[in-house]
């Protein structure tokens, strides 16, 4: 395990991406920047203007550039991986606009946690939002299925929620009360994986919305940003633990601590070297290395206690 320092104090890496370049993509939301770095440690960082919009979660796009987004500033961003950056502000005022992704449609979609809506942008800049059928919902992460729909956390209204191309919302409560729901991923077995950091577990839903909950060893390990890699598994952010997790599909739960204390991990992507890369809100990026670094700090077998509930 390694830690790279990317920013002074709590600049707060915050969301992080692989980029079509080879390097890894993150925000620094507390100042105004989006960083880049390469899988040796080199840093490089871009200022916003202006700063103070508060660059959260970033994607990779489908041309070949990163998109973002700014919560404060109510904005979608882009920059390319030269460091050229665009700015399109919502139609909405106070939109608060969170979680990010491609869809299957070659547009980025995104979630707006003040209006209760999930938005969609072309390449151009062209904006389309959508509201959603229950108000004071806190719609967060999103991602694109495996059945072409877009899928999202309801952090307020403790529910999963998916969206078609078409604007047609289905909203799925969680068995679990007060799950609060933040990140979620698409699973190499066609399912959605996400965590509930109210309620310290990872939930895996169905196309059809069938949800299974396992709970983590730590229920207070305040879970928040999730990823899947090709051999099935999730790995996960603990935010109020500083550790790194892992999930098979099983429901086999490990566990990595981080090596500095406190460190508020955040967003979570997977590296093309092949290792899991984490934003610390605390001002670094961390690298772990799954076949070289120690062994995790828990691995109990099957399922995690309290785990499965079923619901949907």
């Amino acid at each position: 395990m390694a830690e790279f320092p990317v920013s002074d104090g709590d600049a707060g890496p915050y969301g992080i991406t692989c980029g079509p370049d080879g390097a890894l993509w993150f925000t620094l939301v507390h100042h105004g920047r989006i960083g880049r770095i390469t899988p040796d440690g080199e840093v490089t960082t871009f200022p916003l203007a202006p700063a103070s919009g508060g660059p959260s979660v970033i994607t990779a796009g489908p041309d070949g550039a990163l998109w973002f987004t700014e919560f404060r500033g109510h904005r979608i961003g882009r920059i390319t991986t030269t460091g050229t950056i665009a700015s399109f502000p919502l139609p909405t005022p106070d939109a608060g606009p969170f979680g990010i992704t491609t869809g299957p449609d070659g547009a980025l979609w995104f979630t707006e946690t003040a209006a209760d809506r999930i938005g969609r942008i072309t390449l151009d800049g062209d904006v389309t939002e959508f509201p959603l059928p229950l108000s004071g919902a806190f719609p967060s992460a999103i991602a694109t299925g495996a059945d072409g729909r877009l899928w999202f956390t309801m952090n307020r209204a403790n529910a999963i929620g998916a969206i078609g191309v078409d604007g047609e919302v289905t909203v799925s409560p969680l068995p679990t009360p007060d799950g609060a729901p933040v990140g979620i991923t698409a699973g190499a077995d066609g399912a959605m994986w996400f965590v509930e950091i109210g309620a310290g577990r990872i939930g895996r839903i169905t196309p059809d919305g069938k949800t299974d909950e396992f709970a983590l060893p730590d229920r207070a390990a305040r879970p928040h940003a999730i990823t899947a890699d090709a051999d099935g598994s999730c790995w996960f952010t603990e935010w109020g633990a500083a550790r790194i997790g892992r999930i098979t599909p099983g429901g086999r739960i490990d566990e990595y601590d981080l090596p500095t204390p406190s460190c508020e991990p955040h967003g979570i992507a997977l590296g093309p070297d092949g290792a899991v890369w984490a934003a610390l809100e605390t001002g670094a990026v961390a690298r772990l290395a799954p076949h070289r670094d120690p062994a995790p700090r828990t691995g109990a077998a099957g399922r995690a206690p309290g785990g499965p509930r079923q619901g949907g």
